[in-house]
């Protein structure tokens, strides 16, 4: 690993100018884009001009390309839409306008471009990128530039970033503002489904995507649709037969039903953005500006994207040309071959719903006689019950009789275990909390009952659903099978549970949900202080001595500080802290927000951390406190957190399928696993879903304060106080490089 503040000196921006603009329709997300590349610019010593109104301001010039300062980009973060404006150009589509804007750029000095928008308008700054040296020859000649300015300003390098709710952009899994897209559109959704439910009626929603059906596909599956229309699964002859079939009773014109259509709109464009597309976009901002400092004239011009949970940069036009080639196969009715150029997150989430969309009637199912008990343990977590109706519906469909059991391991020691089908995990997947029970009680000293209860239930299999006590309890049965037999079965966990502090996965179901409970708050306090005088906000969030929420959330909601147990602190930092913010208040800066972890310090409590601030602030601002508490655990789960249970859970139940197969004694008529790897937890790792066996995991794991101890997010805290303007280094040993699109999809479907 490189010396990290060596490795920034290196990447100065120093005489550098860069220019950031938003072109195409508008995303929630692109102002926290926005925002980071300037902050990030400023911070390397570069400088960094808006440019309004997308391309047209570029070829205008004047005052639509103006140098943005720090205080610029204040209280835009929560911000949906774009605030330096976005248009359609026909002008750059001209050679003369191009000429125009290349006029513009070079009198400003400004060599370096990110845009922020979708394929067409990336494809059109490649194509400004390809000209450039063109361009300048013609303004020398003209006499509008000098021969040295045109060699000082000889090449130009440009770095996109994807603005698009469509998500149909290939080479990356996420663009920005699909995850605020897929909110709007599962708020309309949960609203729809009651009245629904009160008159019997049949609703048809119309959600919005262009010709890529991912906004469709993931909202069904977050939503539980009972059948989803999308460009690459054209429904086949016969359609409306099945589906009517399948709803029982739907359109007017066959049934006589009472059916409704509701059209989405741009409604799904509007709005806030989520906590997810503020931090994928303040990662990318901040890439993009190393992307630019490290490009030379030779670079391509180059795309930072998500792949999994890891940052990437992959050649821009190369993207482009296979987004191209989805569109050209979806013509030539290539379906197929287009879900797979989609990449493998939309080609992931069509086979979840393939999996889970049809109940087949027994004579279709096959008869593995095998039965799997499904519980959740630990701490409710928004997203446990998609989970559940995911697991228990592809187990199912698998061949298997599912059992749930009722308040995890207490219950199950209990004897609360009962089958579970089809027809009732029906509209889990919108429920908060846990529709099953889950209790934080560990099996060890029940472990005879409970034995006992799978050999009366017949139990081959094992899903556990939950927290850090899921992770306990799965090692506890498994040093127990030594001496009960009936723990002999494949078990695996799906981790579960706000604090995101399972080791063996970068993300729980139920984090992002709380994200989400975090940011809103914060978003409505920093409101709150509007038109008062200078104020600051302590909050206190969960997460027991993982800061995952503290620091996550204080990215996504643009916090001055966040105190965790990881990284400790002393009274000096606190005071430093405190300096700095006076500092920010005495300019422009009206509000600061400090999150702090409800377990990062024995002595410095919220209370004191309040009182510190209140005192030394005393003249400059005043403070205000918050304890979060345990609405961070409630509430409906946001679309990634019911989108990610639902694919976790099926993934792990086609695993149990598998090892009930691998280890079926025929001899003995009975199912015996003991090895280490018939236990294992299912996490995200970087790009891929792993399964890892528990007892591998033991050596990462700090048991005393339950927590990994190596976590990936630590990783995040520099770039939460670079845009906070902390002086500090920031290490980009693993930042995105240049990768290839068909290289990295071979890499990382192998790995899935």
């Amino acid at each position: 690993m490189p010396d990290t503040k060596k490795f920034i000196e290196n990447l100065s921006g120093a005489g550098k100018s860069i220019g950031v603009l938003t072109s195409g329709g508008d995303a929630q997300g692109m102002n926290a884009a926005v925002r980071a590349v300037v902050r990030m610019g400023i911070y390397v010593g570069a400088k960094v001009y808006f440019v309004h109104e997308g391309y047209q301001g570029m070829v205008d010039g004047g005052d639509n390309i103006k140098e943005a300062s720090w205080e610029s980009v204040s209280s835009m973060l929560q911000v949906g839409g774009t605030v330096i404006g976005s248009a359609r150009c026909k002008d750059f589509r001209a050679h003369e306008g191009r000429l125009r804007a290349a006029l513009n750029l070079v009198q400003r000095g400004i060599t370096n471009l990110c845009v922020i928008g979708g394929d067409g308008s990336l494809t059109g700054a490649n194509l400004f990128r390809e000209e450039w040296s063109g361009l300048l020859d013609e303004l020398v000649q003209s006499g509008q530039i000098s021969e040295e300015a045109a060699q000082t300003h000889s090449a130009l390098h440009i770095v996109g970033m994807v603005g698009s709710i469509d998500n149909d952009f290939c080479g990356t899994d996420m663009t920005i503002g699909t995850d605020s897209a897929l909110h709007r559109i599962i708020e309309v959704v949960d609203a729809i489904m009651t009245t629904a439910q009160s008159h019997q009626r049949t609703f048809v929603l119309e959600v919005m995507g262009r010709h890529c059906g991912y906004l469709a596909l993931v909202s069904a599956l977050a939503c539980g649709a009972d059948w989803v229309l999308i460009p690459e699964m054209p429904p086949k002859d016969g359609w409306e037969e099945q589906m009517c079939h399948k709803l029982s009773e739907l359109v007017v014109r066959c049934l006589g039903f009472d059916t409704r259509v509701t059209i989405l709109g741009h409604v799904q464009r509007g709005g806030t953005p989520s906590a997810f597309d503020r931090i994928l976009a303040s990662r990318m901002g901040v890439e993009a500006v190393l992307a630019l400092l490290e490009a030379s004239p030779g670079t391509p011009a180059c795309v930072v994207s998500l792949c999994g949970n890891q940052a990437v940069r992959l050649p821009l036009m190369e993207c482009v040309q296979m987004t191209q080639e989805v569109q050209k196969a979806m013509d030539e009715k290539r379906f197929e071959e287009a879900v797979k150029l989609r990449g493998r997150s939309f080609e992931n989430n069509l086979n979840t719903y393939k999996l889970l969309s049809h109940h087949k009637i027994d004579t279709e199912l096959p008869h593995s006689s095998f039965n799997v008990a499904v519980l959740n343990v630990g701490a409710p977590a928004a997203g446990m019950n998609a989970a559940v109706r995911s697991a228990v519906r592809v187990g199912i469909t698998e061949g298997h009789t599912l059992f749930a059991v009722n308040d995890g391991f207490e219950g199950f020691y209990k004897g609360q275990i009962k089958e579970i089908k089809w027809g009732d995990v029906g509209g889990w997947t919108g429920q908060g909390g846990s529709l099953l029970g889950t209790k934080r009680t560990l099996p060890a000293k029940h472990i005879d009952k409970i034995a006992e209860q799978m050999k009366i239930h017949n139990i081959n299999a094992l899903l556990v659903i939950g927290g850090f006590e899921a992770y306990l309890g799965l090692l506890e049965l498994q040093a127990a099978r030594s001496k009960h037999a009936e723990l002999c079965v494949p078990m695996v966990m799906v981790p579960a549970t706000v604090s995101n502090n399972i080791p063996g996965s970068d993300l729980s179901i139920g984090a992002d949900t709380a994200l989400n409970a975090i940011t809103d708050t914060c978003d409505r306090i920093k409101q709150s202080a509007s038109g008062t005088k200078r104020r600051v906000f302590i909050i206190e969030t969960m997460g027991g001595y993982c800061g995952y929420l503290a620091t996550v959330g204080g990215l996504a909601a643009g916090a001055d500080a966040a105190y965790i147990y990881e990284e400790p602190f002393d009274i000096r930092d606190l005071q430093s802290n405190v300096e700095h913010l006076t500092e920010k208040m005495k300019t422009s800066i009206q509000r600061g927000l400090v999150l702090r972890n409800e377990n990062c310090s024995e002595n410095y409590t919220t209370d004191f951390i309040y009182q510190l601030y209140s005192e030394e602030g005393k003249g400059v601002f005043d403070c205000r406190k918050n304890v979060l508490g345990h609405m961070q655990q409630g509430g409906a789960p946001s679309p990634f957190d019911r989108n990610f249970g639902t694919k976790i859970a099926a993934k792990a139940m086609q695993w149990i399928s598998k090892k009930l197969k691998e280890f079926y004694r025929e001899g003995k008529g009975r199912v015996f696993a003991n090895s280490e790897d018939s236990a294992c937890l299912l996490g995200m790792r970087r790009r891929a879903l792993v399964f890892q066996p528990v007892i591998q995991l033991k050596d990462e794991t700090d048991f005393v304060h339950r927590i990994p101890k190596e976590q990936w997010w630590l990783r995040l805290r520099p770039l939460m106080k670079i845009l906070a303007k902390y002086k500090t280094s920031y290490d980009v040993s693993d930042s995105g490089q240049l990768e290839h699109i068909v290289r990295l999809r071979t890499k990382d479907i192998s790995a899935i």
